[in-house]
């Protein structure tokens, strides 16, 4: 068993509640209103204009979607290009590390789906 490791658990003595805890940076990266709904339409569109995603993405702000694709883009989960072409053209996509948490993410809307009631 690794240090990182305690009872099947990957914090191990670094627990949810401790600063250092893997999982804490993980919802650091993945928390926040808007950052999943972008994630998931990005893994089902692929490519996607800033209009679009606004458009599919309801109620999000111009401010909030700028934000929140700057910060999975900083953090490595989404890829912005920028064609050369006028007007300009600009397309989101997801990396490689964030093509990677869609499977978990998956999983865990499974589990919300079979351990969870539906809320009235």
């Amino acid at each position: 068993m690794t240090d990182n490791q305690h009872a099947g658990q990957p914090c191990g003595d670094r627990c949810p509640c401790t600063p250092n805890c893997p999982q804490q940076r993980a919802w650091e990266i993945l928390g926040g209103k808007w950052k999943l709904p972008l994630l998931c339409s990005l893994a089902q569109d692929g490519a996607t204009r800033y209009n679009d995603l606004k458009r599919k993405i309801g109620g999000i702000t111009n401010t909030m979607l700028s934000g929140s694709l700057k910060e999975l883009e900083r953090d490595g989960l989404v890829q912005r290009v920028q064609y050369a072409e006028m007007p300009v053209r600009v397309e989101y996509s997801l990396t490689a590390k964030g093509s990677s948490v869609i499977p978990i993410l998956n999983a865990l809307a499974l589990w919300s789906v079979e351990q969870l009631p539906e809320r009235e």
